[in-house]
């Protein structure tokens, strides 16, 4: 009986170690957020004096940080911190918010908006390229459609992770001033960057009140194509209007003419989808450039 089950010991224990999973390179899902912040028309090192010092100096004082690396372009910062494997990824995200906001008073007045953060994953890779590309269609068509419909799709299916998208092409008006008509009429860039900005408001105007009904005022103080610029009063002289048109060229166009994505020698938008993974989030990243770089890192 003792030797029986000696051998039935000895019999578990080799089909058990033989079972075993040994990997030469095993997957550690380090704990990692990454931030990024723009400012549009800096430098890089503008970018990495003025908005990559200030939040570094506050990200330092996180506990458990490991590692901290930037990356600087054209008006764009992007922060990759790497926390030790025991810390938790949500409480750290917190501490990186927390940290985000301690640095805003040091960051520059010009910035559209605040930094962002997300949870990422550095061993992850996308698993699908989808290509967006029309013959009769602009960009700015095809991205709009693609960031409404397609990309809100696809995130909502089980097992995508993120959506990056490379090469986008979102819708802008484009203002090209021509300096010698403003010279001649003596009319400096801020008063046109005044009269664009004061004249494409969307605010609530409110509601009229009466004994039996009551009415909502809708104003169309918003402008959404290059037609509706052209005809604005920028300033007055001699007696006359002088309209943005006169001053230069006001064109249907995209917010970055010199990010541009391609596939199989076509010109379009390139959206890849990334696995799930135990620290990513289900969210939507907006990159630039070719497939394989990174998010948010024009090419």
């Amino acid at each position: 009986m003792a030797a029986l089950v000696t051998f039935s010991i000895l019999l578990f224990g080799v089909v058990g170690y033989r079972a075993l999973s040994v990997a030469a390179l095993p997957s550690v899902d380090y704990p990692t957020i990454l931030v990024n912040a723009g400012l549009p028309g800096a430098n890089p090192e503008t970018m990495a004096s003025s908005v990559a010092t200030p939040l570094e100096r506050e990200f330092s004082t996180i506990a458990g940080v490991e590692s901290m690396s930037s990356t600087n372009s054209q008006g764009f910062t992007s922060i990759t911190v790497q926390f030790e494997l025991g810390r938790n990824i949500d409480a750290a995200a917190q501490d990186v918010q927390a940290a985000i906001s301690k640095a805003a008073g040091q960051l520059p007045a010009g910035m559209p908006r605040p930094p962002s953060y997300q949870k990422a994953n550095p061993a992850e890779q996308p698993v699908l390229y989808l290509s967006l590309t029309s013959a009769t269609l602009p960009l700015y068509t095809v991205d709009e459609y693609a960031e409404t419909l397609l990309a809100q799709r696809i995130s909502m299916a089980s097992g995508v992770s993120r959506v990056l998208v490379y090469g986008a092409q979102k819708y802008a008006v484009r203002v090209e001033v021509n300096p010698d008509s403003l010279v001649s009429r003596g009319i400096g860039i801020d008063e046109v960057q005044r009269a664009v900005q004061q004249s494409n408001v969307n605010l609530p105007t409110g509601r009229l009140y009466g004994e039996k009904q009551a009415f909502t005022i809708q104003s169309s103080g918003q402008l959404s194509n290059a037609a509706a610029y052209r005809p604005l009063i920028v300033a007055w002289r001699n007696g006359m209007p002088v309209r943005l048109e006169e001053l230069g060229r006001v064109v249907d166009g995209v917010e970055t003419e010199r990010l541009v994505a391609w596939f199989d020698g076509v010109r379009g938008v390139v959206r890849s989808l990334d696995p799930p993974g135990p620290v990513a989030a289900r969210e939507e990243c907006h990159g630039h450039g070719q497939p394989r770089a990174p998010c948010d890192q024009p090419v």
